[in-house]
């Protein structure tokens, strides 16, 4: 009921349909349509990327394919693929998760989707290649239907215009409501936890941004205190990206409205994936399928 309420709102606002939502694991696969043209989706990330596997050997907790809550539910994935048995997927992650464990991951994944018949392909991007102000890498992985389209679809990822290039200031509310700046009391916390860390030697803590510049990624924990991306303010303490910032930062454009509080529009843009990088992929996939059926 939470996600379809959290989830389900922007989508009704943005598309004027609600998903069905629910847990994946509670899904009826056979109400997956056969035989459809293509698949999208992804698996939750923390289990593979540095900061969630950092953040899992602290706490003593398992990682990767041997957290049993959020890491095997690409295989409940591979479940629905094979349900519905699409033409092409496409499926997206951390860059971590090609070399996580060494690289055991990957392969293990790799190979139960070659075993469902699919030519497997994938390419880690990032997103300030496709005109927004974000260090944003991320695996994109391709598959297409062997029986269909044999062992070469023919399908080759797509090259960015990198001559494009956005950087912070471009997205910046020009008048930003003053509670998105931090109190004295926030400001003060993170210096101290950054020296604290500095320390150490290690390069935990806040950080600023340059605005001729690009940010580092928004993540979903960014409603908490905004740490990873903060606004310089002259003779002021620096402040939070606003929500529509943070949409703009991912590429989300204004006439979306947001529909959603604060901390949620937070979530769900650190969880999102950037329109443009998966709009050329997918542009792609679908001209090989297109391809494959004019030639047969």
């Amino acid at each position: 009921q939470f996600f379809r309420q959290q989830i389900g709102r922007p989508c009704g606002a943005w598309f004027g349909a609600e998903p069905e939502g629910g847990d994946i694991n509670e899904l009826d696969l056979k109400r997956i349509p056969a035989r459809h043209t293509l698949m999208a989706g992804g698996f939750p990330c923390p289990a593979f990327s540095a900061a969630g596997v950092s953040k899992r050997n602290s706490m003593g907790r398992p990682h990767g394919l041997d957290d049993l809550d959020q890491g095997v539910l690409f295989f409940r994935l591979a479940e629905a693929l094979a349900a519905g048995r699409p033409q092409a997927f496409i499926f997206e992650n951390v860059k971590n998760l090609l070399h996580h464990d060494s690289g055991r991951t990957w392969r293990i994944m790799r190979e139960r989707l070659r075993e469902l018949d699919y030519s497997v392909s994938a390419r880690v991007y990032n997103a300030r290649h496709f005109a927004v102000p974000q260090h944003r890498e991320r695996v994109i992985i391709v598959g297409f239907d062997k029986r269909l389209f044999g062992e070469d679809a023919g399908f080759r990822f797509p090259e960015p215009d990198r001559r494009v290039r956005s950087v912070l200031f471009c997205i910046l509310d020009r008048c930003p409501d003053p509670k998105y700046t931090l109190s004295d009391e926030m400001w003060a916390f993170l210096r101290r936890y950054k020296a604290k860390h500095a320390a150490k030697g290690n390069g935990f803590g806040y950080s600023e941004a340059w605005l001729d510049g690009i940010t580092r990624t928004l993540s979903a924990r960014y409603y908490k205190d905004g740490s990873e991306i903060l606004v310089p303010q002259p003779g002021d303490n620096p402040r939070r990206l606003t929500p529509r910032e943070a949409a703009r930062l991912m590429g989300f454009p204004d006439r979306l409205p947001i529909v959603v509080s604060d901390t949620q529009a937070y979530r769900q843009f650190g969880n999102a994936v950037v329109p443009a990088m998966v709009e050329a992929v997918g542009a792609e996939v679908l001209k090989t399928i297109e391809r494959h059926a004019l030639l047969n």
